[in-house]
């Protein structure tokens, strides 16, 4: 029998994770490396300038709402201080241990336990048994920064190299020159941040990517054309059902209108054309990664001046504090901050365990981003890069509590091993191998959902999916589900 759980990471995967299981009645153990909670929205992590992709209403728990006072589009700070309201009101600060770090896990197959070891803050290291293992240390878990050639002579000249998530603070900037890599919206937002203090602020883009303005044409809100059900039937899903085929099939010449006539807007909007920033591929190529929402006045600062952009460069060499790049140019550089992605790395699993979690080329095998097949008492949650990343990781701690109080089964390991194959293959073709080792599923969060719900038989009903077709999702649709739970499994009195 299951009793206790163990989480690793105070992200949105390890908080909803705690709050489900224990308003289930199990005992939860919660462990976090940071001071706080908030996982990518820690103050340890947060860079100048970052907000949220989603909006408020759109960017909640099911079942706490965010405070009205905040902004359409919340900053880290605020996001941090909600999500820290909410271990507040469920009442679980006890079962969450800050400044601890997870040193190793072990299983004892016989026993079918989990031996975890950490490390306070005190440096004193622990170990204690668990029933249950679930990793939700996020797929934004180690910093990715390239290898410059000369980059110790920058370094000796006092030059810094580090990632977004690593330049927290706005004033080291001030009075330097600094070369932000990436075009992705933490390399954007940190450009942005900073264009006004620094000696001068470029924008080193290998690629050019499609930015989508918070208001569309200044009037419509983008999460009514990008959060809903309608915008992820314009993109092929791996299954076609419903209103999908037909977009895919007798419809598809109304699909690529809309996707044409949105595309014209936004190039009009920024003035894409004019600056030179076309990415020169049809808007249907952000289904390959990831929707990038426009800094408030990026485009104008790059108009003004106040931010260069390297198009289609990389640095190929630093000497002392210049910058040497692939186009040409030769740029002056005190601070280089890399928006230059992460890794995805579980240093606490033994080498047989990520051997079978992972493929050979470090794919992360979990049948629907959770569970990884034949490997006992383990789940992954908050492994599925989205647009709906917190309702993802809710809804996966909702459907991994019913699947271990033995509300549904599993398919057979050979199915479920099909399902991964069959994904990661998908992934591969539509990502063009940009797919973060097997966990992205953006732009199909709702269909994600949907899945899991499906495996539960607690899916929301046809009217409800019909609103979520003519606007944004709200996940507050979907906070029946734990009560419903706590009613099956005889737990109502539980989680208050």
């Amino acid at each position: 029998m299951i009793r206790s759980i163990c989480i690793v990471g105070a992200g949105f995967a390890g908080l909803t994770s705690a709050r489900v299981f224990k308003a289930l009645g199990y005992e939860v153990t919660l462990y976090e490396k940071e001071a706080d909670v908030g996982g990518v929205w820690s103050a340890s992590r947060r860079y100048p300038g970052l907000t949220t992709q989603n909006t408020r209403t759109t960017y909640e728990l099911s079942d706490f709402p965010m405070p009205s006072s905040y902004p359409e589009w919340p900053s880290g700070e605020q996001v941090q201080r909600y999500m820290q309201s909410y271990v507040d009101h469920y009442g679980f600060n006890d079962q969450v241990h800050l400044n601890s770090t997870v040193l190793a896990t072990s299983f004892d197959a016989d026993r079918n336990i989990w031996s975890v070891t950490t490390r306070g803050l005190t440096s004193e290291v622990k170990t204690k048994e668990f029933d249950y293992l679930i990793v939700g240390n996020g797929i934004f878990s180690l910093p990715s920064i390239p290898t410059y050639k000369g980059v110790e002579s920058f370094v000796e000249a006092g030059g810094r190299i580090c990632h977004t998530s690593e330049f927290t603070q706005r004033e080291d900037a001030r009075d330097q020159n600094v070369l932000v890599i990436g075009y992705g919206k933490s390399s954007c937002d940190v450009a942005n941040a900073i264009q006004d203090i620094a000696a001068s602020t470029n924008v080193v883009a290998r690629s050019l990517i499609w930015k989508i303005p918070k208001m569309i044409a200044n009037k419509l809100n983008y999460k009514h054309l990008f959060l809903s059900r309608m915008s992820e039937a314009l993109f092929r899903y791996i299954h076609l059902r419903g209103a999908d085929k037909f977009f895919h099939t007798l419809g598809n010449p109304i699909r690529k209108a809309m996707l044409n006539s949105v595309e014209f807007v936004v190039e009009r909007q920024l003035g894409l054309k004019r600056l030179g920033l076309h990415p020169n591929m049809p808007l249907e190529s952000i289904a390959r990664s990831t929707v990038s929402l426009v800094s408030d006045d990026f485009y104008q600062n790059i108009e003004a001046g106040k931010i260069g952009i390297q198009k289609k460069a990389v640095i190929t060499q630093l000497n002392g504090k210049q910058a040497l790049l692939s186009n040409g140019e030769t740029v002056p550089v005190d601070i280089i901050i890399c928006g230059t992605g992460w890794q995805q790395v579980c240093p606490f699993l033994e080498q047989d365990i990520m051997d079978k979690v992972t493929d050979e080329v470090g794919n992360f095998r979990l049948f629907r981003s959770m569970i990884p097949v034949d490997v006992p008492r383990l789940a992954f949650n908050g492994y599925n890069s989205s647009f709906f990343s917190q309702l993802n990781c809710e809804v996966g701690a909702l459907w991994l509590a019913d699947y271990l109080n033995q509300g549904f089964q599993l398919p057979s390991s050979g199915e479920q091993n099909r399902d991964i194959d069959e994904r990661l293959a998908w992934m591969q073709e539509r990502t063009q191998g940009k797919h973060s080792k097997g966990t992205n599923i953006i732009p199909f969060s709702i269909h994600h959902i949907d899945e899991l719900l499906e495996d539960m038989q607690m899916n929301v009903g046809r009217f409800t999916q019909l609103k979520q077709w003519l606007g944004a999702l709200h996940p507050r649709v979907y906070g029946h589900i734990l009560p419903a739970l706590q009613k099956k499994y005889g737990r109502a009195d539980r989680g208050q």
